[in-house]
């Protein structure tokens, strides 16, 4: 009974061995291009591409080489905004368009945490220490080392065998810090696969297959500048690039009664109060209305274009001021009021209406 126990054990270590080795064997035979070394182009590139993008924050910080860690808050034209997300930022681009004739304050409430490109923290405990940090950012869309414009699609799984020690690692990476962490600790002596195809998503939001690393590294190499990084500190020179025709003419066409609230023209003059209590209302067919006491008025509109430039020429010959070839700048919603702002170099209308 005893030999037949030590017989199974044995039987036993050996498939283990056997399995394992069978593993090693396979990921030592894979093919080059399916092998990660360190410090080579693919990785580089891969790290660049996974590094914390520190420009989704340039409305508080003005830095494109870090962020500041959530939660926190800023003091914003002497009002107290509490930031948890990037969602937030809104909030304090809220306050900032509040005027056009007033000057902008944003102050920090330190202590708070940066968090940088290779995604580690540092406390910062004052605008001197904040400051120090900046001046090693580059400047407004100067070329920077983080790749934007590509992003991979979550989760991947890497093997590691270290040559040295015998051991084999599986692992799953579920976002950028993972992927970019995991790069950054490949030693000479790893043999690091992946799971391919890996997916990679473009600046057009397309997704692309890729089977191997030399693939990984041409698309990425070919896309270092598809798209507008943003790193610049126009919190709202791009508001609309998610914008869409449909949902522009379905907003204007489903809320009723907008007011006009703001309206600018003959460069800049102030024409706010013209239409006071002016109720405009824009139909599918492209007819539009505008009603005040007793008096109905009718013209047109059309909307074309995507994203950024979007178009909505409007035309009511009665009431001249509105007429124009309006460029959408920006959808706000501050309140409970839903906020339509139109520009043509300095000539501006905005049309508000509670839409919820």
């Amino acid at each position: 009974m005893k030999s037949r126990v030590i017989f199974s054990l044995l039987f036993l270590s050996v498939i283990s061995i056997t399995s394992c080795r069978t593993e090693e064997t396979e990921l030592i035979l894979t093919p080059d291009d399916e092998i990660l070394a360190s410090n080579s182009i693919v990785a580089q590139l891969m790290q660049r591409a996974t590094s914390n993008d520190g420009s989704i924050d340039n409305i508080v910080d003005r830095a494109n080489c870090f962020d500041i860690k959530f939660p926190y808050s800023v003091n914003v034209n002497s009002e107290e905004i509490t930031l948890s997300s990037n969602s937030d930022f809104a909030r304090v681009e809220c306050v900032f368009d509040q005027s056009d004739d007033d000057t902008d304050t944003l102050d920090i409430m330190f202590p708070v945490n940066i968090v940088l490109a290779d995604f580690s923290e540092i406390t910062i405990n004052n605008e001197a220490e904040l400051n120090s940090y900046s001046a090693n950012c580059n400047g407004e869309n100067v070329a920077d080392i983080d790749i934007e414009c590509i992003d991979f699609q979550y989760p991947i799984e890497a093997s590691s065998f270290n040559s040295n020690s015998e051991l084999l690692e599986t692992l799953n990476l579920e976002n950028d810090y993972q992927l970019y962490d995991f790069i950054e600790n490949i030693s000479p002596s790893d043999i690091i696969t992946m799971d391919f195809p890996l997916v990679v998503i473009l600046a057009d939001a397309s997704n692309v297959s890729i089977t191997n690393f030399n693939e990984l590294q041409t698309i990425i190499e070919n896309n270092i500048n598809a798209c507008d990084e943003d790193d610049d500190y126009d919190y709202n020179e791009d508001d609309c690039d998610d914008c869409t025709l449909v949902d522009i003419e379905n907003l204007l066409t489903t809320c009723n009664d907008w007011a006009v609230n703001t309206l600018r023209r003959d460069s800049g003059t102030n024409y706010d109060d013209v239409y006071y209590n002016y109720d405009f209302n824009f139909f599918n067919d492209g007819t539009m209305s505008v009603f005040w006491n007793t008096t109905t008025v009718y013209g047109t509109w059309i909307a074309n274009g995507s994203g950024n430039a979007i178009e909505v020429i409007i035309d009511v010959p009665a009431l001249p001021l509105c007429n124009n070839n309006w460029i959408i700048r920006e959808i706000k919603n501050c309140s409970d009021e839903t906020e339509i702002d139109m520009r043509v170099g300095i000539d501006r209308i905005q049309y508000v209406k509670n839409c919820n």
